[in-house]
């Protein structure tokens, strides 16, 4: 059942539920108010007629000549007189004696001063009555026909409405749920035809503050967030195609030139030398690819630990300089630390290492010393590190995309590279929840500060 149907019946059984219950008072309230005015009418009827046996003296078959010819056209209260030996002093009608008192009854009635019953439908009244300084019993009955008659008319007029109320509140139900869901409708008709090919269409948001544009603004968000990764996912396919085909090209025509003719073993050796270089090119570019993989995981899939920044300076420095023999690296720390937490943040220290020996080999690889410093300052929220080089410097167009996978600015034709180094690096740091910050001027050098988070 769909969403629409069922709030229309929700709707529907919850007001319906709203109008039974309002109904049932009004049906019960009703029939306790007849029943009320109807005991009065019992006992007002019944001290008229003692008023006109005892005090007006009014002779007995008189009374019952009344009683009998207005019987004829309404239900008249039937009254029976006893005196407190409960002997029968006056009656309407003997032989008609709905009531049927019994000495029982009449007790009752003397002892309480009161009692109300209902004999079949007929209601009975009695109660003590005083006159002359002696007690009488009083006994007064009749069937409510116009009460009655009230109460199935409110019983059958409650039904009507009843019925034409829920099928209006349906109908109703209907037409607003139909009218609340539209925009549901047209956002599902529109999500339908949104697909690879097409990413840049966007819901329609109609302004107001209500849950349906909320929903509306955060599915355009997240269509912004995956055209943005389909773009990106086209970039790098497109750019790794673009780094993996020019060695793999270079390492083709090598073999082929030397498979085309005899030559000499220098020649040989010349040649896959340069095959070498190019595997090796290769075997870069694969393994950056791996680590930029690793930091674009789910952050609940990488481990996380207590890491020693320090020894994972040392570790990076290690790995560049085995690589590169000729490049410097100085690390100072700027502080004397007391214990471990001063140096220790939580994170992944393979990540941590490859994006720290990415930093040490660019500062090296772009100055002309190859040399490269990082220094080490810490406080009580974060570690702050600064990795220097006097190198070539970054232009300030460069500055604005040295992140971005793939990119290689002017700096290229200084030396080789992927791209993929600096963009792993934010990525990890992110990872971590630090920042990265670069400075640079041409000619004079780069400077490139990271802050990670203590534990």
């Amino acid at each position: 059942m769909k969403i629409r149907s069922r709030l229309t019946l929700l709707f529907t059984l919850i007001t319906a539920t709203i109008l039974l219950a309002f109904a049932s008072v009004i049906y019960i309230s009703a029939k306790e108010n007849r029943e009320k005015e109807f005991y009065s009418l019992l006992r007002k009827e019944a001290l008229t007629k003692a008023n006109l046996f005892f005090n007006a003296k009014v002779e007995i078959q008189t009374l019952q000549d009344i009683y009998r010819s207005n019987r004829q056209i309404l239900n008249e209260v039937e009254v029976a007189i006893y005196d407190s030996s409960f002997n029968l002093l006056y009656h309407d009608a003997v032989d008609i004696d709905f009531v049927k008192e019994t000495p029982e009854m009449l007790n009752n009635i003397y002892q309480k001063g009161e009692i109300k019953f209902y004999q079949e439908d007929w209601q009975v009244i009695g109660f003590r009555y005083g006159f002359q300084n002696k007690d009488y019993i009083i006994t007064a009955a009749a069937y409510d026909q116009y009460g009655y008659s009230k109460l199935n008319s409110l019983m059958k007029n409650i039904f009507v409405v009843f019925i034409v109320s829920i099928l209006f509140l349906y109908i109703a139900g209907l037409y607003f749920s139909k009218k609340a869901f539209d925009p549901v409708k047209e956002m599902t008709n529109k999500v339908k035809i949104i697909s690879a090919t097409n990413l840049d269409l966007r819901l329609n948001n109609n302004g107001n503050k209500d849950e349906l544009s909320e929903l509306a603004g955060t599915f355009n968000e997240m269509l912004n967030r995956l055209e943005n990764s389909f773009d990106a996912q086209k970039n790098f396919v497109s750019n790794i195609s673009h780094e993996l085909r020019t060695p793999l090209a270079a390492i083709i025509t090598e073999l082929e030139l030397s498979i085309n003719k005899e030559r000499t073993i220098e020649e040989y050796k010349t040649a896959i030398l340069n095959a070498l270089n190019d595997a090796k090119k290769l075997v870069r570019i694969s393994n950056s690819l791996l680590d930029l993989a690793k930091a674009s995981y789910d952050p609940s899939e990488i481990v996380f630990k207590s890491v020693r920044i320090d020894e994972i300076l040392m570790d990076a420095r290690q790995q560049v300089q085995k690589a590169n023999p000729n490049y410097k690296i100085d690390i100072a720390f700027e502080q004397e630390f007391e214990n471990d937490h001063q140096i220790s943040v939580n994170g992944n220290e393979y990540l941590l290492k490859v994006a720290f020996a990415n930093l040490m080999e660019n500062g090296c690889k772009f100055s002309k010393e190859h040399q490269c410093s990082v220094s080490v300052q810490f406080n009580d929220e974060n570690i702050k590190l600064k990795f220097t080089d006097k190198g070539i410097g970054i232009s300030e167009d460069d500055l604005q995309n040295i992140f971005t996978p793939f990119y290689r600015g002017l700096n290229k034709q200084f030396a080789e590279g992927s791209g993929i180094g600096l963009s792993l690096t934010q990525k990890t740091i992110q990872l971590h929840k630090g920042s990265i910050s670069v400075q640079s001027t041409q000619g004079e050098g780069t400077i490139f500060t990271i802050e990670l988070p203590h534990i």
